[in-house]
């Protein structure tokens, strides 16, 4: 029975020195009881107990139970709360009160006190307190103790307890709540445990162990206890409920958590081992055999700094050991035991095995969850410390507590007064009945600790706990357990929900004109014919007769015959008749063949006159639609011609290059700049495009072009300086670097270039200084941006490789117009300089910012002057000056290369299809910033080239996933749903491809869109997004061969296929026209895609048409 809550209160924290001063407790009252006769019947006189942390609070005052069962008790105890003492964070999360009804029996005559018997028991979760509530109100299930012979609980009962919580305060503050975290974990079984673990014997305790970070650096041990060894039988049932970490308590009942369950799932899914198809065998023989079954949860609060260490933690190590152990279970007797039973039997770990999970997901964004199968390895202190430097065992810390706990106790600390009154049959086995393996491992024990002494005693426990660990590697013994946060350690975004019709995501633009084929199309082709002719007819009238005036009046119709006579007779006698006639025939010859479907010979003379009487009607029919069109309507406006604005053509360009279709890419740059000649951005994107192709020649006359459009342009002077670099024209060069320096003197990038270049001059001294005079620029502008951004204003960007990219019409960044290098304000920037004064000589690091540690989340900007050469110099493709200006990065860091080091080099690599070394780069990179979104792209573009898909749609759905996009999310989109596709994934392709639209839309994306919807069967947004990928880019023959088979399936559908025998009818419901058109087009424009090329002719053989070879 769930008891939901019946009301509940959030209080704000209180930070009045009134309220501080009160003590934090805790209150609860036990208000009645509901149905308590549907546990036993005869009840009549009840009281109820409340225990919290092994203390019993107190007992209520008798009640009577009334006749429907219900109890008033109104009951009140409290425990007071502390965040060091015995009830803390820890205990509130973990620890449930116990809720005990107890029946009051009936004295008999020479009794003198009343007898007492446990009714039922309910557990009380006080977890809502630490999540933000003062006071809440549940009706806590009660459950029939197993001690009471009650009957049957009948299945309509509804027996509870009605109770009321509340606080003073609250326990946590606001800020408590919003950064710290809950954590818990499920350990569900342990299955193909050893041979040795036998139900007959004495009792043993099977134990499981991890330490978690909960009060800052004060780490808190999860122990799961009391596990229970089956035999082989049927599987675990799913889902089954989680149980609270508790010992003795009286109803079995009360030990299902509320509304918490174990689920299950494919294998496949899980995060840890034994998780592909060939354990799948392996791990269901394994479930249905002799296990240990716990199915108990421990949930911890942690506070933001332990959620702060537990990131970086993972980060430092991802393997967290998991220690299980068996232990003999001390008796209970109160017979006298020896020392050596005292030092050995109660304290010593047996069967000491280890469990490495994997907890590195939890760092992945969104993820809340890790669940899986862990293979347990025996307890080896080397072993341990290399995979999750940990140099002591918590198990062997908590020893002298487990020595403590006696057969049938639990969880220190959990224990209860009442159900020690109730020892269970298992409790009274005695530890005489110890096998003799056991008592001969014992005495050999004890043999040796004599013996030894101090650190040797130690090992020589390790040792023999290792030998039985080694069992558990021979049986393949796994723990399957689960972790989960209530919040992610790393947020995921937010994603706008997509819209599923295509429809509504693309943008309105002027219809086509519809293309008609068919009857239709041989009708209007006639009208038009009888229109031109028409026409033809009427200039050879008014060469004859001239014009008719409107004022002249009407002709007799006399005069009119005399007109059409000698205007028959023009036309006879020049010929013209005849051509006119010869005009119409072709159109009257289609009107037959694709109207009347008539193509073969008439079988009689009469059915050929009828024919001809009802095609001659038709036609003059026609013939005067069409005359009245010519006189009465104006002709169709032609089509409204497309224009590609100026970042649809950049971004089609950048695709072409990204695809290595450097013809097409070219096309784009030469569009952008027939657009608008007069544009020197168009010019540098041309220019870099062309060093990208290493045609030094071609990118200078680009350069050029766009420095003659501006004679100031620092950008355009800095690549004319780098490209006459690479054609060995040096003093060209050094006119170029310095003019720019000269125009802009704040620029970085413009002092960091010439430093380069004059180092590639042997000109060190001159390099110095240039590289010197970038720092103090560099220092000038973080200090301004630090004061700026003190006084509240908008923060500037620290790179400023976009002061040197924007166009001529665009202002410069920090206030420094273009070519008026005199008029910077030399007092401001002198003050600067003089507060940074003494960090002149520091390295280019110093200046910087510090890198952000793994677990920020936050990659800044490039911070040093050779980082944001580096930033400029990628975006231009000029490789050689980044090699230069990585190999004087590498130099000045003296903490080691950054993260944004290794991704710049990384990226060169990959340009240079240096496949080794990037994916060398990239795994450092990803150690030092794992949370860096275009780390994880550049390594899933590094995977999509070497066709290792399955890794880079890994790398690719983690840098999706973040809350930051990666620089180049297009490309990310567009490769991640190329390989959905590839894996037959069409609705996370289509996802992926209508996001990849939204951001940024061009051809490659529609067609994304419109090949995974063909692929679900959704032929009407297929239809529509293949159309917008043909009105961005009418060339591409993917497109029209995926047009050609939407047509084909679209006919199928509306018209069913024509039998062999019923030529007469149309095939494809008017589509195949369109259909043959586009496949027409695919194959003028060479479709290459040799799958998609016989799946198009499979489908035009089924169909019979859509090819006209057929």
């Amino acid at each position: 029975m769930e008891g939901p809550s019946a009301t509940k209160e959030f209080c704000p924290p209180d930070t009045s020195e009134s309220q501080l001063s009160l003590r934090n407790v805790v209150q609860i009252t036990v208000v009645k009881a509901q149905d308590l006769k549907s546990i036993k019947s005869d009840t009549s006189i009840t009281l109820v107990r409340v225990e919290y942390n092994g203390v019993i609070l107190g007992d209520s005052s008798k009640a009577d139970v009334s006749p429907n069962g219900m109890a008033n008790y109104n009951f009140t105890t409290s425990f007071e709360y502390s965040t060091d003492g015995p009830n803390s964070w820890v205990d509130i999360a973990q620890k449930p009160a116990l809720l005990t009804v107890i029946e009051v029996l009936q004295k008999e005559k020479k009794q003198k006190e009343e007898k007492t018997m446990p009714l039922g028991q309910a557990v009380l979760d006080l977890l809502p307190l630490l999540q933000g509530q003062c006071s809440f109100t549940v009706l806590a299930p009660l459950y029939a103790a197993s001690t009471s012979p009650s009957e049957s609980l009948h299945p309509e009962a509804k027996c509870a307890l009605e109770v009321s919580v509340c606080t003073k305060k609250p326990l946590l503050s606001s800020s408590q709540l919003s950064d710290g975290n809950f954590l818990s974990v499920t350990l569900e079984a342990a299955y193909s445990v050893p041979e040795a673990f036998v139900p007959t014997g004495p009792s043993q305790n099977y134990m499981a162990c991890l330490q978690i970070p909960a009060l800052g650096k004060k780490e808190v041990p999860l122990l799961f206890m009391n596990g229970i060894l089956k035999l082989d039988g049927e599987k675990e049932p799913l889902p089954r409920p989680k149980k609270w970490s508790l010992a003795n308590i009286m109803a079995p009942g009360a030990l299902n958590i509320p509304n918490s369950f174990i689920l299950g799932g494919p294998y496949e899914d899980e995060d840890g081992e034994l998780n592909k198809t060939k354990d799948r065998e392996f791990r269901i023989q394994a479930e249905s055999m002799k296990r240990i079954v716990w199915d108990k949860e421990r949930r911890c609060y942690l506070d933001p700094a332990a959620v702060l260490i537990l990131k970086n933690r993972i980060a430092e190590c991802q393997y967290w050991p998991v220690e299980v152990c068996r232990m003999p279970v001390t008796s209970s007797s109160k017979g006298k035991t020896s020392k050596a039973d005292k030092g050995d039997e109660d304290r010593q770990i047996f069967f000491h095995g280890v469990a490495y999970v994997n907890m590195m997901p939890l760092l992945c964004p969104g993820v809340k969850r890790i669940r899986g199968a862990f293979r347990v390895f025996p307890y080896q202190d080397s072993e341990v410390l290399e995979k999750t430097k940990r140099q002591q065992s918590v198990l062997r810390d908590l020893r002298p507590q487990m020595g403590l706990i006696k057969e049938g106790s639990g969880t220190p600390g959990t224990n209860s007064s009442l159900s020690r009154a109730v020892p269970s049959k298992a409790q009274r086995e005695d530890k005489e009945k110890m096998s003799r393996e056991q008592e001969f491992n014992r005495r050999t024990s004890n043999t040796t600790k004599i013996q030894l002494s101090g650190v040797a005693e130690e090992a020589a426990s390790v040792t023999s706990v290792s030998l039985d660990g080694k069992q558990y590697v021979e049986a393949g013994t796994f723990l399957v357990m689960e972790i989960k946060l209530d919040k992610a350690l790393v947020p995921k975004r937010l994603q706008e929900e997509l819209t599923r019709r295509v429809k509504e995501m693309i943008p309105p633009r002027p219809p086509l004109p519809p293309r008609t084929g068919g009857a239709k199309k041989a009708v209007e082709d006639y009208h038009n014919h009888v229109a031109s002719i028409a026409v033809a007819i009427l200039s050879e009238y008014h060469e004859l007769f001239g014009k008719q005036l409107p004022d002249q009046g009407a002709t007799d119709h006399q005069t009119l015959e005399e007109q059409r006579r000698q205007l028959n007779f023009e036309l006879n006698s020049s010929g013209k008749y005849f051509a006119f006639k010869e005009q119409l025939k072709y159109a009257v010859v289609k009107i037959v063949r694709e109207k009347y479907l008539k193509t073969t010979a008439f079988e009689t003379q009469e059915q050929f006159q009828a024919f001809l009487s009802e095609l001659y009607v038709y036609l003059v029919d026609q013939m005067h639609i069409a005359l009245n069109q010519l006189l009465y309507e104006e002709a169709a406006s032609p089509a409204p011609r497309i224009r590609m604005t100026d970042e649809q053509l950049w971004l089609f360009a950048r695709e072409a290059e990204v695809n290595k279709d450097y013809k097409l890419a070219s096309l784009y740059h030469q569009q952008r700049i027939a657009q608008d000649q007069h544009n020197i951005q168009y010019w540098l994107d041309y220019g870099a495009f062309c060093l990208l192709l290493e045609d030094t020649f071609k990118a200078q006359e680009c350069f050029r072009e766009a420095l003659s459009l501006d004679p100031h342009h620092v950008r355009s002077l800095l690549l004319c300086g780098i490209v006459a670099v690479m054609l060995q024209h040096y003093e060209e060069a050094e006119i170029f670097f310095e003019d720019a320096c000269c125009l802009e003197p704040s620029n970085v990038i413009a002092w960091t270039l010439s430093g380069l270049f004059c180092e590639l001059q042997n000109n060190n001294i001159q390099a110095e200084m240039a590289f010197r005079e970038a720092k103090k620029k560099l220092q000038v502008q973080q200090a301004r941006e630090r004061s700026i951004s003190g006084q509240g204003k908008k923060q500037i960007s620290a790179t400023s490789v976009g002061s040197s990219s924007l166009g001529p019409e665009q202002p410069l960044p920090e206030g420094v117009p273009d070519g008026s290098a005199k008029e910077l304000p030399e007092a401001g920037e002198e003050l600067t300089l003089a507060s940074v004064a003494q960090e002149e000589e520091a390295p280019a690091s110093e200046a910087a910012t510090e890198e952000p540690s793994p677990v920020s989340g936050h990659s800044k900007p490039p911070c040093t002057i050779f980082m944001k050469a580096v930033e400029f110099l990628t975006e231009v493709n000029a490789i050689q000056f980044v090699r230069m200006a990585l190999a004087h990065e590498l130099l000045s860091q003296q903490g080691g290369p950054s993260s944004a080091y290794y991704l710049a080099l990384a990226r060169t690599c990959l340009l240079k299809e240096e496949f080794s070394k990037c994916e060398e780069c990239l795994c450092e990179a990803i150690r030092i910033d794992f949370l860096n979104p275009d780390v994880w792209a550049q390594k899933g573009h590094l995977c999509y080239l070497r066709r290792d898909l399955q890794e880079a749609k890994e790398c690719y759905e983690r840098t999706v996933s973040f809350v930051e996009d990666a620089a180049d999310m297009h490309f990310v989109y567009l490769r991640l749903g190329s390989i959905y596709l590839e894996d037959k994934e069409y609705g996370k392709a289509k996802q992926i491809y209508l996001q990849a639209c939204k951001s940024s839309a061009s051809c490659l994306t529609w067609l994304g869109v419109g090949i995974a919807c063909y692929r679900l069967g959704e032929m009407v947004e297929a239809e529509d997004a293949l159309s917008e990928a043909n009105a961005l880019n009418n060339s591409n023959a993917e497109v029209w061969a995926y047009l050609a088979l939407v047509c084909l399936q679209v006919s199928a559908q509306q018209a069913p296929r024509p039998s062999l025998k019923n030529t007469a009818c149309i095939p494809g419901g008017g589509r195949q026209l369109e259909a043959e058109q586009c496949y027409k087009y695919a194959s003028k424009l060479g479709l290459d895609d040799s799958a998609l090329l016989q799946e198009l002719h499979a489908a035009q053989q089924r169909l019979g048409f859509g090819d006209p070879s057929l």
